[in-house]
């Protein structure tokens, strides 16, 4: 059986995260947006995003936790 996860494709964002704290804030905008599943790599300040939502949509959705975003793409 396949899930609809396993479709999804799997984005990288370079998002400046300096503590907890901030990776904190990532979770809860990602958690808030729903149906998205993630992993948090904080000492190398990147986010990865398993979804079927548009890259822009998450682009504007990390951006709500205050710091810089950039996407280095798909993985």
């Amino acid at each position: 059986m396949t899930s609809m996860i396993s479709s999804s494709i799997k984005h990288e964002f370079e998002v400046a995260m300096t503590c907890e704290g901030c990776s904190g804030a990532v979770t809860r905008v990602l958690n808030k947006l729903g149906d998205v599943k993630f992993e948090i790599d904080l000492p190398k300040k990147l986010v990865w995003i398993e979804s079927d939502k548009d890259v822009d949509v998450l682009m504007e959705t990390l951006k709500k936790c205050g710091k810089e975003v950039k996407y280095n793409g798909t993985k």
